[in-house]
């Protein structure tokens, strides 16, 4: 017999409308605030129409384009390291059958603990690591004879300093995905790779990455999400300074937010990061759709 085609909307229903309710309503929210002047502390019956002002002004703003070059910067060199490093690190400590590792289950461990520290105290103690006088990365510079580096006073190691925290916590994550991808891979295929005469690099990046690019491309929109999300590290390590040379845009809307107290711009410039993302994701998912296989 079978299945009546609205029986899996039974199923899945409850769990769309409630993921509906809470990805639609605070973006509905942003957009509707975006159209009013309203600041913080004052009723939402005092706030002020101004329609589309708000949203023009954002796109006039030579700050929030400032501050999304730096995002995409970020959010470029970050992802790209993460992906790198994650993948490599991936490869070089999987099983691998008659040749065990030793010590395989306490560096993948160890791998994943950045992971697991929460972004405010990932965020002090960078700032401490850093620290131009006391900090641990100074010290080690100093015993290969390097001058003492004034990490978070310069706008270029500024930026480095954000990057570095932010690699060293959420590369782990790439790792651990593709750690379990890299699992479910068909030994059958590899062996008969093997067979072929391909060698360790042809294997790897001609059939076993190939294999598992649908967890890479999800794996790369995840964490391209994430990057633009940043907020709590860089607002513990710089604050977007020296000057702002490294506001990212979760930042400046913060700032636009909670400091300016004009709550209608920061609601427009957050459905303008919105929609960044939203682009970026959809570009990556055109050159690779992980769900293409599945529809064919």
């Amino acid at each position: 017999m079978k299945t009546p085609a609205w029986v899996p909307l039974v199923y899945v229903g409850p769990a769309a409308v409630v993921m509906a309710v809470a990805c639609l309503y605070p973006v509905l929210s942003a957009l509707q605030l975006g159209f009013y002047d309203w600041s913080i502390g004052t009723p939402w019956s005092d706030a002020r129409w101004v329609g589309l002002e708000t949203f023009l002004r954002t796109l006039q703003d030579p700050a929030v384009w400032r501050s999304l070059r730096i995002t995409l910067l970020f959010a470029f060199v970050c992802v790209a390291a993460e992906m790198v490093l994650g993948i490599a690190l991936a490869l070089a400590l999987e099983d691998r059958p008659g040749r065990p590792l030793r010590g395989v289950a306490f560096f993948r461990t160890l791998f994943i603990l950045p992971m697991m520290i929460a972004p405010i105290a990932v965020g002090l103690t960078w700032r401490y690591l850093f620290d131009a006088q006391f900090g641990l990365v100074n010290a080690l510079l100093g015993v290969f004879g390097a001058q003492p580096v004034a990490w978070l006073a310069n706008e270029h190691m500024a930026f480095a300093a954000i990057v570095i925290a932010d690699i060293w916590q959420w590369t782990p994550f790439v790792f651990i995905m593709m750690v379990a991808a890299l699992a479910n891979v068909d030994t059958a295929v590899l062996e008969a790779a093997r067979m072929d005469g391909a060698n360790w690099w042809q294997t790897t990046f001609r059939v076993k990455l190939p294999m598992v690019m649908n967890v890479i491309v999800v794996t790369l929109l995840m964490r391209l999400i994430d990057a633009f999300r940043v907020l709590e590290v860089v607002y513990i390590l710089t604050f977007g300074g020296p000057g702002d040379s490294t506001e990212i845009l979760s930042l400046h809307i913060y700032k636009t937010a909670f400091v300016g107290q004009q709550l209608g711009a920061a609601a427009a410039i957050s459905v303008l990061l919105l929609a960044v993302v939203a682009g970026l994701s959809w570009f990556a998912l055109r050159l690779s759709n992980p769900l293409k296989e599945e529809r064919s």
